[in-house]
Formats: C-alpha cells, structure tokens, sequence
C-alpha cells in the first residue's frame, strides 16, 4: 500500500473505534492480562502501537485480529483508557469489508466444523460473513 493508502485505512480504524492510540504509555497492562495471550501473534499493546506507527499492512494480514476475545480484559486494565479491543475489532471489520459480501459459501462450512460446535455458532457465522 501507498502511504496515502495507509494513512487513510488509518483514519478510518481510528473512526471506527474511536480510540486515541496517542494515550497508551505502551505498560503492558492490556497484554498481561488478556486470556487470550499466547494464541495471539501481536499482543493488544502491540496493536495499539503499530496503529499509532502505521504499521497497518501487518495488521490487515495478522491471524490475531480473530484471535481476541472481545471480553475487554484489557480495557479494564488499561490505567488510561485506550481501549485495545475496540481497535481490534475495527481492523477485523475492515477486514471483513475489504473481502465482500458473500464470502462464507456453505461448501465450506464442512471444513470449519468441530463436534462441539454449537448451531448458534453456524448461523451466526452465515448472518456476520454472508450478506
């Protein structure tokens, strides 16, 4: 990407989260808590820095934007308030835009299934990645 390109994905992550990644003091905080650590290739703290960097591509290409929980663990945490789940969740909804509607197909599905899977999770996959 441009950096023109980066500069405005940028924009609109930080519109759609509406965090200020300028406040995070990079403590650590967020990531020491999060449940879901180990399974994540960029640690929340992590996000938050390389949006504030422009380090966007990697994001947009990082398995850890599914990775998170959305359980705001670190923003109870968080001594100023940024909010690092928030801004996970607009980059794995950029994301999500980026690939365009009707990307699950039900020839997949099989694929995706494990035996405790529950229905609920099947149906709400078709409504989130099926419009």
């Amino acid at each position: 990407m441009l950096k023109s390109e980066l500069e405005e994905v940028k924009s609109q992550l930080l519109a759609i989260s509406g965090v200020n990644p300028k406040l995070c003091m990079v403590c650590g905080k967020c990531s020491g808590t999060c449940p879901n650590y180990d399974a994540m290739e960029y640690h929340p703290h992590q996000f938050v820095q390389m949006v504030e960097n422009g380090e966007i591509e990697k994001l947009l290409a990082s398995k850890s934007i599914y990775a998170c929980l959305s359980c705001f663990a670190c923003l109870e945490r968080c001594p100023r308030q940024v909010e690092p789940a928030k801004l996970i969740e607009a980059v794995r909804m950029y994301v999500e835009r980026e690939r365009g509607p009707q990307h699950l197909s039900p020839e997949q599905v099989s694929a995706q299934l494990d035996d405790d899977m529950p229905q609920q999770a099947i149906v709400s996959a078709f409504r989130k990645y099926r419009k």
